[in-house]
């Protein structure tokens, strides 16, 4: 126990274990922290699961940041908590994150998301822009009204009352991957549009075809307008 309580840095009420490489929070930080503990730091370890956070009943602030945390994360309820730093994690989907911390975290006003997929910053994704990032900020309020700062910037109430307005169809749905196998259990290559019938367009069980076109010609350069010589022939 000595040697772990030498690892972690403490003042006051604010506790930091960082750096560590743990996969999971240790449990002699909460048995010896948790209850006075209001402000915690465990960034840059190596932490999928934030389940030790149970002890800490009194949490203020929390900051996770280049952590290994993903869409699994589940919070214990933080009543009090009103900052929570999640930056550079490996988090994809917003609006299942938003929700949980909705329901868990009722008291947080600060929020920072940066380094993260789910959080479209021109820093860290080159192919997003603004109005990317504007659309996310939107999402994000919108399902945390009570939110007053979000990633570096602080909420403005204009930009807080378009949230309310726009921000539930401000939602990013990023396409379905394609399945590799089709019903019939063979590749799934989707062949370009071509007005021949179906039957004529596999070259490995290509058939003579008969049918109507869908298309008529009646341009002066029809190759029914032509007349052919008997050179041609």
């Amino acid at each position: 126990m000595a040697n772990n309580e030498s690892l972690v840095a403490l003042n006051g009420t604010q506790i930091s274990y960082i750096g560590h490489d743990c996969k999971e929070i240790p449990e002699f930080l909460g048995e010896t922290y948790g209850q006075f503990a209001r402000r915690l730091d465990l960034s840059f370890n190596q932490l999928r699961s934030l389940a030790g956070l149970k002890m800490f009943t009194e949490l203020e602030e929390l900051i996770v940041d280049n952590n290994l945390l993903g869409n699994d994360l589940q919070l214990p309820r933080l009543p009090n908590l009103h900052t929570l730093t999640l930056n550079k994690n490996h988090l994809t989907d917003i609006e299942a994150l938003l929700e949980h911390l909705a329901d868990v975290t009722p008291s947080l006003e600060y929020l920072s998301l940066l380094g993260n997929e789910a959080c479209p910053n021109q820093l860290v994704s080159p192919d997003k822009d603004e109005d990317d990032y504007q659309r996310y900020r939107y999402f994000v309020l919108y399902k945390l009204p009570q939110l007053k700062f979000l990633d570096t910037r602080k909420v403005t109430k204009r930009e807080g009352m378009e949230a309310q307005e726009r921000g539930a169809f401000m939602k990013v749905v990023k396409p379905k991957p394609e399945a590799s196998l089709n019903e019939a259990g063979s590749e799934s290559h989707p062949l370009p549009y071509s007005p021949l019938p179906r039957g004529s367009r596999d070259p490995m069980t290509h058939k003579g075809v008969f049918a109507k076109c869908r298309y008529i010609y009646y341009g002066k350069h029809s190759e029914g307008n032509r007349f052919i010589r008997n050179d041609q022939l």
